[in-house]
């Protein structure tokens, strides 16, 4: 089986971060390819140093993929709109509010996120704070990769439809449809988006969101086919 590592969301959470690539380089299949599973920003305290990691591992030439997350999204949604209320959360909510966390993203590029400050006067400020090149890159992230054994996208899959068919809003959002299911898509969907307090291995899937985006580790995987590794600091461990 050709060996692939996952890590999932992120959350801002860079020294997490740090301490998953190091578990990857410790272990011997160091130099397999790495898919990101989104939710790069958001809650954690430096969503600007995550995704200038990412962005430098990538122009270094090392095989990262990085897929495209919610709140990722939401940094390109708040930009064009500062009153953006995604229809997919579970309740109206903005980009700003507490429970999504997008101030202490903004607040990772040095905008003054003081609640009393109109949501406009954030917008302009963070028009120019996060560099194009970070917009950019969010902007072309992938919502979906596919490797021999497994298929990786940051929330799931709506069941019943055909790969090349699933809508964005899905990939990035879906949560009831998907974690129901039982359908079986062929191979191993690895994703995301629904915070556990671990990791968990499914029939059909993994959930690789072990809740770093609420203090919780960053968990980074090894799968060899349908069969998943956590890596720590004592090595693998088998799902």
């Amino acid at each position: 089986m050709t060996p692939i590592f996952a890590i999932g969301d992120i959350h801002g959470q860079i020294d997490r971060l740090h301490e998953a690539l190091e578990m990857i380089e410790r272990d011997a299949d160091r130099d397999a390819p790495v898919v990101f599973l989104g939710d790069y920003v958001d809650r954690g305290p430096d969503s600007r140093a995550v995704i200038d990691t990412l962005m430098r591992g990538q122009a270094e030439g090392r095989p990262w993929t990085c897929l495209m997350g919610n709140h990722d999204r939401y940094v390109l949604r708040f930009l064009d709109n500062p009153l953006y209320d995604d229809p997919q959360t579970s309740r109206p909510l903005l980009w700003t509010d507490p429970p999504l966390g997008g101030r202490a993203t903004l607040a990772s590029y040095g905008v003054d996120v003081d609640d009393r400050r109109p949501l406009e006067a954030i917008r302009d400020d963070a028009a120019e704070a996060i560099p194009q090149a970070h917009l950019d890159w969010i902007a072309a992230l992938p919502r979906l990769h596919e490797a021999d054994h497994q298929i990786f996208v940051h929330a799931g899959l709506r069941p019943g439809v055909p790969l090349d068919a699933q809508a964005e809003d899905d990939l990035i959002w879906i949560r009831k449809p998907f974690l129901e299911t039982e359908h079986d898509w062929g191979r191993l969907v690895v994703h995301g988006h629904t915070a556990l307090d671990f990791p968990q291995l499914y029939a059909n899937r993994l959930n690789l969101d072990g809740g770093a985006g609420y203090g919780r580790p960053l968990f980074p995987a090894l799968l060899l086919g349908r069969e998943a590794f956590l890596l720590g600091p004592g090595g693998r461990t088998r799902l």
